[in-house]
């Protein structure tokens, strides 16, 4: 494919032209980076992944196997994908609370976690220091300010449930059943939902 370069240091990567890897970074087979993607210092990237165009990751980001990043996205210091975590085009990640320019926090990075198989939205907005909770679904320009739990569907601004997605990113009705694969899932006493084995 044009514009596609060999790097030695990654085998089995496909690499645009435009693409720049700083030294230290980890990036597992068969992931693509495209147009004018910068990985920093201290990154890991897993196999699998898709970094579309103008994406930043790092220093010290980790992301995990299967993950999809689609345009302009930025991944902070202190961000952490796990496995097949969907990351919209333009969704933002924050590092710090109360940013000013004239003020160095730095110091003050906090670790936002996004838990494996969850998607986020375009343009949707994820406070640092929070967890978005394993196959969450957070709604397309979504503000979210709190820890999400799994399988939650949240939009809005702030974010808040108006219902639960499946495994397969299909919203669950009241009976609790995919309408893609037929899994079922189930209500806890403290109101979490869960996939019922078997």
């Amino acid at each position: 494919m044009s514009g596609l370069i060999e790097d030695p240091r990654f085998p089995g990567v496909r690499i645009h032209e435009s693409a720049y890897i700083d030294d230290d970074v980890e990036i597992g087979q068969g992931t693509s980076l495209w147009h004018f993607v910068h990985l920093l210092s201290e990154t890991h990237i897993g196999k699998n992944v898709s970094m579309g165009q103008n994406v930043m990751a790092g220093p010290r980001v980790n992301v995990g196997d299967g993950c999809k990043i689609q345009n302009n996205v930025s991944l902070y210091e202190g961000v952490q994908l796990e496995m097949n975590v969907f990351c919209g085009p333009s969704c933002v990640f924050t590092n710090v609370i109360n940013p000013r320019s004239a003020v160095n926090r730095k110091s003050e990075f906090l670790e936002t976690l996004v838990r494996e198989g969850a998607t986020i939205g375009a343009n949707a907005t994820i406070l640092c220091g929070i967890t978005i909770g394993q196959y969450a679904f957070i709604g397309a320009g979504a503000v979210v300010l709190s820890d999400v739990p799994d399988y939650a569907l949240v939009v809005g601004n702030p974010a808040h449930r108006i219902g639960w997605m499946s495994r397969a990113g299909e919203r669950l009705g009241l009976e609790l059943i995919c309408p893609a694969d037929d899994t079922c899932y189930q209500l806890t006493d403290d109101g979490k939902l869960e996939l019922i084995d078997g």
